[in-house]
């Protein structure tokens, strides 16, 4: 610990992850024992006020309890870590930008939701309203597992505030999600010459959240044309050490992605992937409603969505995943 602060760290945050787990274990067993105790009451005597009270407190439990059948789900190699996401404007503009700059907030606000910590790393801005793409890293339990879900094409349908005309517009925006790799297994090796790093100042519609200074930096990858940019730190050695650490997370990841693309390969034929078909539409006009493709769930509460409310549509895709993996297992 002492040798090693960077895997002291390492080892105090999974200490307290155990802890956290710990200690909702021995909150669940209370109250599940306080729940039998009053149910104990109320079957020798009527008390309709106790009653309620039960009631209250079991449907309290089952929520939590389906909190932990969720966390359950995520049983991936990564799914425990935090993740590196990345939105990209696509078709539609100066719409697709605004669409894109909404969906950030979005996340940011789902992430406090989640008690998560969100760092916004690097934003570059629309040429006129919005942002074209930015960078952010979600910090906490499960982090990856649950943000991963929501990788892929959203789509925005509705009366573009851009248009004179006021018409309506579809935009589109993509959310990609990798892990934000712990050193001991990010251990990718990068020749120094293979690196172009590049100091600016910060001009971003972050807001607070961006430090703006001549300290923002931007690593390139020459051979891969992979980029890694921060410009949240005080410093310019901190923004360094960000982008390195989030240049060899997008490294592994396109490295595992070619094992799989190979692997792939080997095997033949395989079931269409998809890419870039939208994974849920957010629909302003001519009505109001948020579907998700994937497995059908919708709301009309479009608001409460774009405010961050996208637990259940996390929680439905994650579901999916689980039934199409136990169908797989059960068809082998």
């Amino acid at each position: 610990m002492w040798n090693d602060p960077s895997q002291g760290q390492r080892l105090t945050t999974q200490l307290a992850r155990l802890n956290d787990d710990l200690g909702r274990h021995d909150r669940l067993v209370k109250r599940l024992e306080d729940i039998r105790l009053t149910d104990e009451l109320l079957s020798s005597e009527s008390d309709p006020e106790l009653s309620r009270e039960l009631g209250q407190k079991v449907s309290a439990l089952e929520s939590e309890l389906d909190r932990v059948e969720l966390a359950n789900l995520l049983s991936g190699e990564y799914d425990e870590g935090d993740a590196v996401a990345s939105l990209h404007a696509g078709a539609g503009g100066i719409d697709s930008q605004d669409w894109a700059e909404m969906l950030l907030r979005m996340y940011l606000r789902w992430a406090e939701r989640e008690r998560l910590e969100a760092e916004l790393d690097e934003v570059l801005p629309g040429e006129e309203a919005g942002i074209k793409s930015a960078t952010f890293t979600v910090k906490g339990p499960h982090a990856y597992g649950l943000l991963a879900a929501e990788r892929g094409v959203h789509r925005l349908v509705r009366l573009s505030p851009f248009d004179q005309a006021h018409r309506r517009h579809t935009s589109f925006a993509s959310l990609d999600v990798i892990p934000l790799l712990p050193e001991e297994v990010a251990d990718v090796e990068i020749d120094p010459k293979d690196l172009r790093i590049d100091t600016y100042r910060s001009s971003s519609a972050g807001g607070q959240h961006v430090n703006v200074t001549d300290s923002a930096v931007r690593i390139t990858h020459l051979p891969t044309g992979i980029t890694a940019a921060c410009q949240n730190e005080r410093s310019q050695m901190q923004n360094r050490a960000v982008a390195m650490q989030i240049l060899k997370a997008r490294l592994a990841e396109r490295a595992r992605r070619e094992r799989e693309q190979r692997i792939e390969n080997l095997r033949g034929e395989r079931r269409d992937i998809e890419f870039g078909s939208q994974i849920r539409s957010y629909v302003l006009h001519p009505y109001r409603l948020v579907k998700d493709h994937r497995t059908g769930l919708e709301t009309g509460n479009v608001d409460q969505v774009l405010d961050g409310e996208i637990e259940s549509f996390i929680e439905a895709e994650l579901r999916r995943r689980a039934t199409e993996r136990s169908g797989a297992k059960t068809s082998s």
